[in-house]
């Protein structure tokens, strides 16, 4: 009878989402600062940092000159100020952004006004922008002159500075890569200095310049310069198709498509090969990439599917998950995921659009802010959609094995994976793995099945080495990160050099330098529930809920972090006491939380986890991050 309901709501919602979203405008973001005369608060985009915990500063600057940033930073260094910069997008899930852990003095600059400079130097294939720039703008004027930016993200709500500083990236194993950083030629930097040097001084790097590739850090970037190529236009067609030799198939399709990704729907095996390539510009077609995803949407369908969420978690129902995942699927099918022939709707493949057009969405973030009716679906002001996004680099040689991994956990149970979806891009070097799924509105909430995912990050994280996201994921990820790069010492030497006196460090860029060298620290009760820790005894997840620690399934060697299930009656607790014997073995090893009350209803296999969207993207040459001889484009 609940599936049922749960299949009537949603499909109505799909139904509404086709109908209406060609048509639909939406309020922009809202501004990642709440300021009063006691300081400031800084939000990102979803309206909670990875600890939930506020990030509060004494004051916001807007520069909107070089000097003016350059005073700024200067100011900050002779009064002994602890300094990030944001732009207005603030799209970070980590507290990347956050300079302070509570209420010691500290100054975030905004390159929100920083924006206004878009040099294009056709002659050398180049453009050089101020850090504040959006990519959109940025792509739009380059287009204007005959060029291409060939690397850019699938969401274009991101600053340029804030794009390179974190290592975002499309998906392209071709030339230099996906990477936006992997053409990166220039970099214009503001760094502290002695006060005879006016307490700040402006570094301008270019070619082979040994501190390149360290630079890329966010200490305060004014402006970079990427390396363009003429104008083309893109052809994609998309392949829903068995999921049988994808770990076997991955491989060649990077090589033979330019810009090609897979997506991945373990529970249902199911693959989804983008055939996306380059097309001379004179090609007809005028199509467009509006990904369903980045869309403005009515607020009353992101809140309808949160809704059903959370009663699906409440109700322990996995099959209410499994058909969310479902009807998911088939409505991005008949959409083809966002691809338009024209501007308002898809007709047929393949698609074929300019550059500029193909790469990049984000039709949510344009639209004026008397619109209260329609958002982007993650926006926190109309409590749509609520979760958290892993983001994991594996080595190529590394991945085929990863998913070999995934598939023996998914058949112990295919409804275990219900809702993923997986993006693969540059087979040659690395694939970028993103994850989404759903978070819990309260940090003491356990996740329907979060175990099974438990197991599935840690697989990627720490048996396969994969490397962190630096404006993703949650805090286990980057346990033991400084011994995945082997320049990893250079790129603190170059750190200490640029900012000797920490003016740019935060304690999560400190944590993040020291997890993995001095341990996890402290453990509190129920960390492992949101990640923020590796389980290793039961109270690290919510005993109290029918949810202990325990060993991976199939990675032996995981060892737990936020587990699912939401409401554990007293009976699973009870229960618990006469099935704790089974995991007596796992005490003194790596382990996971796990639903005792799932395990009572004869599931001591695999737990589902439907209604995790898992992504993989390729990534460059440089997304390896400490390149042999090079420093690491770590963003602190």
């Amino acid at each position: 009878m609940a599936v049922n309901y749960f299949s009537k709501i949603l499909g109505t919602t799909l139904i509404v989402l086709v109908v209406g979203s060609a048509l639909i405008r939406a309020m922009p973001p809202p501004n990642p600062f709440q300021c009063n005369q006691t300081g400031c608060i800084l939000y990102n985009a979803y309206g909670v940092w990875d600890d939930r915990k506020t990030c509060h500063v004494t004051t916001v600057v807007y520069p909107t000159t070089e000097e003016e940033l350059r005073s700024a930073v200067a100011n900050a260094n002779k009064n002994k100020l602890k300094v990030k910069v944001v732009s207005k997008f603030s799209h970070t899930i980590t507290k990347l952004a956050c300079p302070t852990a509570g209420n010691e003095n500290a100054v975030l600059i905004s390159t929100e006004r920083y924006n206004s400079s878009i040099a294009v130097d056709v002659a050398s294939l180049a453009v050089t922008v101020d850090a504040g720039v959006g990519l959109r703008p940025l792509i739009d004027r380059v287009e204007e002159e005959g060029l291409s930016l060939v690397a850019a993200t699938y969401w274009e709500g991101v600053s340029v500075g804030g794009a390179v500083s974190t290592g975002a990236h499309g998906s392209s194993w071709w030339g230099k890569g996906g990477a936006i950083h992997d053409h990166l030629i220039g970099v214009r930097l503001i760094v502290p200095a002695n006060a005879s040097e006016g307490f700040a001084r402006v570094l301008d790097l270019k070619g082979d310049d040994p501190l390149l590739d360290a630079a890329r850090v966010s200490l305060g970037v004014l402006g970079v310069t990427l390396s363009l190529q003429r104008e083309f236009k893109r052809i994609i067609a998309l392949n829903f198709t068995n999921d049988k030799d994808i770990e076997d198939e991955f491989m060649e399709h990077g090589k033979r498509y330019e810009f090609g990704d897979i997506q991945w729907y373990p529970s249902r095996y199911v693959a989804v090969y983008r055939y996306d390539d380059r097309l001379p510009l004179n090609t007809s077609g005028d199509g467009v990439f509006d990904f369903i995803g980045f869309r403005p949407i009515l607020a009353v369908i992101p809140q309808t599917v949160r809704a059903l969420e959370k009663a699906a978690e409440a109700t322990k129902s996995v099959e209410a998950k499994c058909i969310l995942a479902t009807l998911s699927i088939a409505f991005r099918k008949l959409i083809a995921n966002g691809l338009k022939n024209n501007n308002y709707f898809f007709t047929g493949y393949p698609v074929i659009g300019h550059q500029g057009k193909m790469q990049t969405a984000g039709s949510c973030l344009y639209s004026p802010p008397t619109d209260k009716y329609s958002a982007c679906v993650w926006d926190p002001r109309i409590k749509g959609l609520f979760f958290y996004e892993s983001s994991v680099i594996l080595t190529a040689s590394t991945f085929a094995n990863f998913i070999r991994d995934v598939k023996k956990l998914r058949d112990m149970n295919p409804k275990s994976f219900c809702g993923v979806d997986m993006y693969d891009g540059q087979p040659e070097d690395s694939v970028a793995v993103d994850f989404n799924y759903y978070r819990a509105d309260d940090a003491s909430t356990p996740r329907l099945n979060g175990d099974v995912w438990e197991e599935v990050e840690q697989m990627a994280f720490f048996k396969y080495s994969g490397k962190p996201h630096w404006a993703k994921n949650r805090k286990l990820a980057f346990v033991g990160v400084q011994n995945k790069y082997p320049n990893y010492s250079k790129f603190v030497g170059a750190k200490n050099d640029l900012d000797p006196d920490n003016m740019f460090s935060s304690k999560w860029s400190d944590e993040v330098l020291m997890l993995g060298q001095e341990g996890e620290g402290v453990k509190e009760d129920g960390c492992a529930l949101e990640g923020q820790c590796v389980c290793s005894e039961d109270r690290h997840c919510s005993p109290g809920k029918g949810y202990f620690c325990r060993r991976g399934l199939v990675y032996k060697e995981a060892r737990g972090s936020d587990m699912n299930m939401d409401v554990a009656s007293s009976s699973a607790t009870t229960l618990a006491s006469n099935v704790r014997a089974h995991f007596d073995s796992a005490i003194a090893s790596p382990r996971m939380c796990i639903d005792l009350e799932m395990l009572a209803a004869g599931q001591d296999g695999a737990p589902p986890i439907c209604g995790i969207n898992s992504r993989v993207g390729k990534t460059g040459p440089s997304s390896e991050f400490v390149k042999e001889g090079k420093y690491t484009d770590l963003a602190l």
